[in-house]
Order: structure tokens, then C-alpha cells, then sequence
């Protein structure tokens, strides 16, 4: 016998956060969906289980100053692929790409007649994405560097690759992982908070909070395929609008 719950807004675990609930009730309501479907059950309990709301999570990110003492750790390495590793930071710093994105690029869609950079997204969507000054001169003293020969020809097409790894091949995900891994640690930074995907969201707050970019211009920059998901990026400008009455020392009188 499957115990159900009381009610449709009681909690399916005692204590579990709203986002675990909610995973729970999926699977619940999937399941006897499928044994309706069967025939196996006669009625489908789970009709009346509701998903709780989930709170919108804020993005963590870098601060403007966290993020050029990043950025100034990674150009001061004497590690011998300083040129590529600095180029991998300010691009997803300054453009605010995601992980696959950015290991997928090749020499190929770059176009520095118009300082433009195209990369492949999510759904196999294609965008255009402008460099600035700092981006077109960390690729350039990248590429001045790169290796040309005994890259590899194979499957991931490393010989068109803009990232490579030691082993002269595409770079892949865990590397760069890794790379930003360790120019986070020795800016001193939490790598357990911190990751590439934040370094995405570091890019988009401060285009937003700092160049003042239109929410449909960084939707159209991020790739994203539905304004809500850009909206975030709004809303921590409000966390901190909130946190800034807040801490006025006349607000406990």
C-alpha cells in the first residue's frame, strides 16, 4: 500500500526544501500517471498533488573588484600557457559565455576585421557575439602563441580549435574547469562558490548594473530563449536596492 499525502499542499518530507518537494511530487505524479495509463489503477491519486512554489534563486557572482584581481592574477602567471588561460577568463568574463560555448569555438568563427566572435548555443542555435578591446587583444597574444604544429586532426576537429590543451587537442570541459579552479585560488577566491558558470554571471551583472545594457539587448548577448531567465539579472540589482535601505542605521528606530 502507497501512502499518500494528506493534502495537496502538505509536504511530501518533513523538513525538505521547496525545490526537493517539488522534485518528489514530479516523480510521484509520473508514476501513477504511467500506472493510469496501463491500466494498472483503476484512479490516479496523484491528480491533486500540487508542485510548491519555488523562491527565485539569486546569482552568485564576482564583484568588479574580485573580478580584475582575477583577471590580474591570470596575466601575471609564468605558467607557459598564461596567454591562453587569460584569454579563457576575459572571454567569460567579458562575454558571458557558457562552458560548452566556449570550448566548442574554432579559429574560424572569430572575425577580427569586425571584432566579432560566433559561437554555438544552446539548441544548436548560433549567435554573434561583438569583442571589446580586452577581448580582441587576449585572443590576438593567444594566437600569436598557439601552436600550429602536431595539433591533433581527429574527432573533436582540434586542428580548427581555438583552445587547446597540452596534448595539442580541443580543450575540453574539466580542463578549463580546472584552469579557473586555479586562478580563483590564487585570487584568493572560494572555489566552492565560484565557478565557470559564474564567471557567465558575473558578466551579465555587470554589464547590467555597470553599463546600464537593455534586458533584451543581454538576453540577445546570453543566448537566453526566454526574457524571464534574463530577468534575474534585474533582480539582483533590486537585492541590492533593498539592502541599501536596509542598512541605513536609522532603519531599527
Amino acid at each position: 500500500m502507497i501512502l499518500m499525502p494528506s493534502s495537496p499542499t502538505s509536504p511530501l518530507i518533513n523538513g525538505s526544501k521547496p525545490a526537493t518537494r517539488a522534485r518528489k511530487a514530479s516523480t510521484i505524479r509520473i508514476f501513477f500517471a504511467y500506472l493510469y495509463d496501463q491500466k494498472i489503477i483503476a484512479d490516479n491519486p496523484a491528480i491533486g498533488i500540487k508542485t510548491p512554489k519555488l523562491g527565485k534563486r539569486m546569482p552568485k557572482y564576482l564583484s568588479l573588484e574580485d573580478s580584475k584581481k582575477l583577471l590580474n592574477v591570470t596575466y601575471d602567471d609564468n605558467d607557459e600557457n598564461k596567454e591562453r588561460d587569460y584569454a579563457i577568463i576575459t572571454l567569460f568574463l567579458n562575454c558571458g559565455l557558457r562552458l560548452s560555448e566556449l570550448v566548442g569555438i574554432n579559429i574560424s568563427n572569430i572575425d577580427f576585421s569586425e571584432n566579432r566572435l560566433t559561437v554555438i548555443g544552446k539548441g544548436n542555435k548560433e549567435r554573434t557575439i561583438y569583442l571589446n578591446n580586452a577581448c580582441v587583444k587576449a585572443l590576438k597574444d593567444y594566437m600569436s602563441v598557439r601552436p600550429t604544429e602536431g595539433v591533433k586532426n581527429d574527432s573533436k576537429a582540434s586542428n580548427k580549435a581555438l583552445f587547446l590543451s597540452k596534448r595539442k587537442e580541443r580543450i575540453g570541459n574539466r580542463t578549463v574547469q580546472y584552469i579557473v579552479d586555479r586562478e580563483l585560488m590564487k585570487a584568493g577566491l572560494d572555489t566552492s562558490k565560484y565557478s565557470t558558470h559564474k564567471l557567465r554571471h558575473t558578466a551579465a551583472t555587470l554589464m547590467y548594473q555597470y553599463g546600464k545594457v537593455d534586458i533584451r539587448v543581454l538576453q540577445e548577448l546570453l543566448g537566453h530563449e526566454s526574457i524571464a531567465t534574463t530577468e534575474i539579472y534585474t533582480h539582483v540589482s533590486n537585492e541590492q536596492v533593498r539592502n541599501a535601505v536596509e542598512s541605513n542605521p536609522l532603519g531599527d528606530i
